[in-house]
């Protein structure tokens, strides 16, 4: 790619983030409205935590009545850090009797009781002939839109699932979104997104599938270690254009398990990058040139993409490990520096000039500063991780980036 393509690249991507994760939106409602074949007050009694049909969806277990002060204990089939259902106390305010309820969420055993500060949660039910129009809105203070783009679908989600519920008497699970097929379909769209920066021609085409595949392969190995770590599921979800996001089954309990399921992003695609390189280099021995420069540039594209992860950006893979592993400030200031220069002589070794080289380094400070404040704070502090462990991890990271670095220089001399 020309340095203006991968200046456009590298931009669009800031600004994705920017938009995605840290752009200060203020106080916002999700609001949305539909109309159910079904009875005000049966309807009620599903919405009403405490109804007689608060189960419908297997969300809510069970429900305490309120005290004096209208708070009420609520056990979700969501499970904690520790296996066990969380519980949520929450307060019911404006509350009309088969008509409509506000609710605030005092604190649960997940999240820290902050993250639930602004958070507002209001139901409204009108009668229209035999059926109920249903509305559900939720309030809270935001920093970019992933998350409230993610509240606009869930109540979405919720409200066509309520109308199945009544029309059929039966809650049905999931959603297209996350099906399997839909993922492979969006990252066929990123694949298509991330086309014309290689050229619009098949080359280009077979590049972006390749660069589309590193992404799905390392989003493999944080799954494989999420199971691994005890996670009763595991999934993948595809971004188009900014990659992929693995995510867990239930929330992380140990520093231990946040660098682990860190860390197997790259160390899965580890084992990929020596293969890459012996099956490319079988190849080309045995003369099959486009074999063997396909195979080469899969390693590299695995051995860049993944020893980028790598770099000491907040949210990056190589930040969550040192952030786990590192005993104070002073030493996480002392590794990401020398992992980020780490990183800057491998790309200077492979032939990237030092302009692009320092524009690179500039790139990732930025984006650690972006990232730094979008993480979700939980109710309790992890489990410690112990100094042996704290080796190991170290040790293992070190392996995972020489490998990775090998690869991108093994590359550039084959490709470049």
């Amino acid at each position: 790619m020309s340095p203006i393509v991968t200046a456009i690249l590298v931009a669009s991507n800031l600004g994705l983030i920017f938009l995605l994760m840290t752009v200060p939106l203020g106080l916002r409602t999700v609001r949305l409205t539909r109309l159910v074949a079904m009875d005000r007050q049966r309807l009620w009694q599903a919405l009403w935590p405490l109804g007689s049909d608060a189960g419908w969806s297997g969300e809510i277990l069970s429900a305490e009545a309120p005290d004096g002060e209208g708070v009420a204990r609520i056990t979700l089939s969501w499970e904690g850090r520790d296996g066990k259902p969380i519980e949520r106390k929450s307060r019911f305010e404006d509350v009309v009797e088969g008509s409509r309820f506000s609710m605030r969420v005092i604190e649960d055993t997940a999240l820290d009781a902050s993250f639930w500060k602004d958070f507002r949660e209001t139901a409204e039910l009108v009668s229209e002939g035999n059926s109920t129009r249903v509305t559900l809105s939720q309030t809270d203070r935001y920093r970019g839109v992933a998350f409230l783009v993610f509240r606009y679908f869930a109540l979405r989600r919720e409200l066509s699932k309520l109308q199945r519920w009544a029309r059929t008497g039966k809650y049905r699970k999931g959603g297209w979104f996350e099906h399997p097929l839909s993922q492979v379909g969006f990252a066929g769209l990123s694949a298509l997104i991330l086309w014309p920066f290689f050229g619009l021609h098949f080359g280009g085409l077979a590049l972006a599938a390749i660069l589309t595949s590193v992404v799905a392969l390392h989003e493999l190995g944080h799954m494989a270690a999420f199971r691994l770590m005890g996670h009763n599921r595991a999934r993948m979800i595809f971004i188009p254009l900014l990659g992929g996001i693995a995510i867990g089954g239930r929330p992380y309990d140990s520093r231990f398990e946040v660098a682990f399921v860190a860390l197997m992003g790259a160390g899965f695609s580890a084992f990929l990058v020596p293969i890459a390189i012996a099956a490319s280099t079988f190849a080309g021995a045995e003369g099959h040139r486009l074999a063997a420069a396909l195979l080469a540039t899969l390693a590299g594209f695995a051995a860049l993409f993944n020893i980028a992860n790598l770099v000491p950006v907040w949210k990056f893979d190589g930040g969550q490990v040192l952030r786990q592993i590192c005993p104070g400030p002073v030493a996480l200031a002392l590794a990401s520096f020398f992992l980020l220069s780490a990183f800057l002589a491998v790309g200077w070794q492979a032939g990237f000039s030092a302009t692009f080289l320092l524009a690179t380094g500039a790139v990732f400070s930025l984006l650690s500063l972006l990232t730094m404040s979008s993480g979700v704070k939980p109710r309790h502090e992890l489990k410690p991780i112990r100094t042996i462990d704290r080796l190991a991890m170290a040790a293992a990271l070190l392996a995972v980036f020489a490998i990775h670095g090998y690869g991108v220089l093994w590359a550039s001399a084959q490709l470049i």
